[in-house]
């Protein structure tokens, strides 16, 4: 408990929740509709006093260093736990490195938060605020989801509803002429996030292999051991598409040695993948392999010379995921 561990996740919702107010524009026409000019609205994080301070410091009109108008802004400014979305804390679940496949990490289930945010709009134009505003309310319904791969070592993705709160507007404008007129608009959002914990390696906690043994005595004090079979998880499809060699003669449905082109890439007493239908290898005899054709209730079919053959091997067996079909790969001893 308590380890060093940072997913960046507060972080991945903070840039999220902005991306998606980062290409707004308004319009300026003219008397006859014509438009003068197109201006994408500034977006920046940070709070919304700090640039109606810089407003006030800056009041002349024609100076042209003035801070713009309109612009956005906003920030992250709280964090609640969210009892209604809690799941079962001891619950973990597994996932395999996306990378090489070789490794299973395990983390357990996230946290519901809730992060609180503001977005503020400035103008100095009616009719530049309600374009704005126009282009970012219809999308929330309250809620309008945005996609999070909140956990990169388990390439964790999640849908995240971003909630519409409600909208204050303030108008200030104060002062004679020469005071510049800000419309403010502050809209309040809630993301619904999770919060993961450290992310571990999962792959010695895995039981790949499986042993029982038989004993015969009469009682359990002065019994011997027999019998032992031991059992492992074997794939039944090949998951990473590795093709090692190719038919050199068309295969009917009642064929049982099939010519490849090169053989010494296959073993006896293992499996290969044609085009779906799963195929033991009993014998192999220069380019021809003796076979046994439509294992793990995989249909027998016909194949064209040039079809390629797959290799069903322990590459593939790391890679069965929780709810695929899978086989078993025994020994008597």
């Amino acid at each position: 408990m308590f380890e060093y561990f940072y997913n960046e996740i507060l972080r991945k919702t903070i840039i999220a929740f902005g991306t998606m107010f980062n290409n707004i524009s308004i319009k300026h026409l003219d008397s006859s509709n014509n438009v003068l000019d197109v201006v994408k609205v500034p977006l920046a994080y940070g709070p919304t006093q700090k640039f109606l301070a810089r407003l006030e410091q800056s009041p002349d009109l024609n100076k042209s260093t003035a801070i713009t108008l309109p612009r956005m802004s906003f920030e992250f400014n709280g964090l609640s736990y969210d009892s209604s979305r809690k799941v079962t804390t001891t619950q973990q679940f597994v996932s395999i490195d996306s990378e090489d496949g070789s490794e299973c990490k395990k983390t357990y289930m996230p946290v519901p938060y809730t992060m609180q945010f503001e977005l503020s709009i400035m103008a100095k134009v009616n009719d530049d605020m309600l374009q704005i505003i126009e282009q970012i309310l219809p999308y929330f319904q309250p809620a309008y989801n945005i996609s999070i791969e909140l956990v990169d070592g388990i390439k964790e993705k999640r849908d995240i509803p971003i909630v519409l709160d409600n909208i204050t507007m303030q108008d200030d404008y104060t002062g004679d002429f020469t005071s510049r007129r800000v419309l403010l608009y502050t809209l309040k959002f809630n993301a619904k996030t999770y919060l993961f914990g450290p992310v571990t390696s999962a792959s010695k906690d895995i039981i790949k292999k499986a042993t029982i043994n038989y004993l015969e005595g009469r009682s359990s004090t002065s019994a011997v051991r027999g019998l032992s079979y031991s059992v492992s998880p074997r794939a039944i499809k090949d998951y990473n598409g590795d093709v090692v060699t190719i038919v050199s003669k068309d295969i009917d449905a009642s064929t049982t040695i099939i010519e490849v082109d090169d053989s010494s890439v296959l073993t006896e007493d293992s499996y290969i993948d044609i085009e779906g239908e799963q195929i033991y290898i009993k014998t192999i005899s220069d380019s021809k392999v003796l076979v046994d054709r439509g294992r793990d209730k995989t249909v027998v079919t016909s194949h064209l010379r040039g079809a390629a053959v797959k290799i069903i091997n322990q590459q593939d067996d790391v890679l069965v995921e929780e709810g695929d079909d899978f086989g078993f790969s025994g020994d008597i001893f």
